[in-house]
């Protein structure tokens, strides 16, 4: 605490480049793997900066590190800015009107993510040199969270080696460290191939890979039943085989998004969706290869930072928004409904009140609420190094994550206000690590104690390398 309210000071001072920085992103979204433009910004800034910029991060391309700083202790601050499809929206407009182009939205808010994170960086660095303290920070550029298991492919390439320990945030309604549950996830590419037959004159000649696809998803319906509690299966047609229904498809993929609360568990339920293929496919005498798209691990918490992050909330206390700031919000809260309200006030275990529209309190320590979750490859950084996380109210409450209320308040003050608090936290949480050495020793032992009782097993198989790390090797 005793740092706390200059590093507060440093952040504020150096804001206004960071929300710019913000609103660059937010206007030139880009999917996963795919953020050429986003991965320039950061390496520009964090040259500027001063900061030992590294790029090309376990091999791919969009991933950035910068670090500053000398001996001592390793502190990641993770930062993220990939997009989503079909989240196009017009900033600060209350109502559904996509972006002409190809519909690409921050309707997660990374672009708030990874500005927010080299804000608190960069201020910590600046800490470092004005006061001539040991220690490294450095900022890691994540792409291609949403689906891409960056920093899955980043943990197993050895990125993390030598850091003492992670901090990172996710925008939200509230303000709060983020209570460490997620979902252990897989993606798998089934694709089964067959006979193509015409389907009336000689159908018997046929051997249908659509039929053996329809039947895993019977057989995954049925599944469900008997699956673990908090486990969840999707899955999407990457490729239905064709639009001619005169003709017995012969070749058709299907992508399975397998997920669990423990990483034990989402092994022994992926071997069950695998049976379930293996018998889809000898049903229809087909046959079916897979291919492992990506995987992360759930978040694995970390109670001494989590205590030290909440006594920074606690200290600073929720974000300073104003009349302005919950006019604009709460014609956004006039889009959702009643229980969009009330499952973010159940996430975060807070009493509901209809009549807030912005956060006004912290919520209380990893609070469990409602444990529904995602899934996020921040889990495999946790398996690697203690790792903290935060909450800030960046949207209107009750915004979903993934909609385009969240793309539209991207830019919003509300949104910025919530972005420059949220730095303040992982600013004055990462002054704490370097500066504490128990505190450190106490993230380092509980960490070292939940691996011994649950050793690390890297959910990407080997042989699975990075989107980019392909497109590279076939131009």
């Amino acid at each position: 605490m005793r740092n706390s309210h200059e590093i507060w000071g440093r952040v504020d001072a150096i804001s206004p480049d960071f929300t710019d920085l913000s609103d660059r992103i937010w206007d030139k979204p880009e999917l996963a793997y795919d953020e050429f433009s986003a991965v320039t910004e950061y390496s520009a800034m964090l040259k500027a900066q001063g900061f030992r910029v590294t790029e090309g991060i376990a091999g791919i391309p969009t991933a950035v590190m910068g670090e500053h700083g000398e001996d001592g202790p390793v502190i990641a601050i993770l930062g993220e800015y990939d997009a989503l499809p079909g989240l196009s929206q017009a900033a600060g407009l209350a109502r559904p009107s996509p972006l002409p182009g190809p519909g690409t939205g921050h309707g997660c808010g990374h672009n708030l993510l990874g500005a927010s994170a080299l804000l608190a960086a960069t201020a910590v660095k600046d800490y470092l040199k004005a006061h001539g303290l040991k220690g490294r920070i450095r900022y890691y550029g994540c792409p291609a969270e949403e689906g891409g298991a960056a920093k899955t492919f980043m943990v197993r390439e050895g990125a993390f080696t030598d850091v003492d320990a992670a901090i990172s945030w996710h925008p939200s309604s509230f303000s709060g460290v983020n209570a460490p549950f997620s979902l252990a996830n897989t993606r798998i590419d089934f694709t089964f191939e067959g006979k193509a037959a015409h389907a009336a004159a000689a159908p018997h000649l046929g051997r249908s890979a659509l039929d053996a696809a329809e039947l895993m998803n019977v057989g995954a319906n049925y599944l469900r039943e008997h699956m673990p509690q908090g486990a969840r299966l999707h899955y999407a047609y990457i490729d239905a085989g064709g639009t001619a229904p005169n003709v017995v498809q012969s070749n058709v993929t299907i992508r399975y998004l397998i997920r669990s609360e423990t990483l034990p568990e989402l092994m022994e339920l992926v071997e069950r969706v695998r049976k379930i293929a293996t018998g889809a496919a000898m049903m229809t005498e087909t046959h079916v290869s897979e291919k492992v798209v990506s995987a992360v691990s759930n978040l694995m918490g970390n109670s001494p930072l989590e205590a030290a992050m909440h006594r920074n909330f606690e200290n600073l206390g929720p974000p300073q928004f104003d009349d302005a700031d919950r006019k604009v919000a709460a014609e956004f809260v006039a889009t959702l409904t009643k229980e969009d309200k009330l499952a973010a006030y159940r996430r975060m275990g807070i009493p509901y009140d209809p009549d807030a529209v912005l956060c006004d309190l912290i919520a209380p320590p990893c609070a469990e609420g409602d444990m529904s979750a995602g899934s996020t490859d921040v889990g495999d950084v946790s398996w690697a190094v203690p790792t903290v996380q935060a909450r800030g109210a960046t949207c209107a409450i009750g915004t979903p994550l993934h909609s385009w209320q969240m793309t539209a308040q991207g830019k919003a003050a509300h949104a910025h206000k919530g972005m420059i608090h949220t730095a303040k936290i992982m600013a004055a949480t990462a002054l704490d690590a370097l500066t504490d050495d128990i505190l450190l020793e106490q993230a380092r032992a509980e960490h070292a104690a939940r691996l011994a009782e649950t050793p690390y097993i890297c959910p990407l198989p080997a042989t699975v390398k990075p989107p980019a790390r392909r497109k590279q090797a076939a131009a």
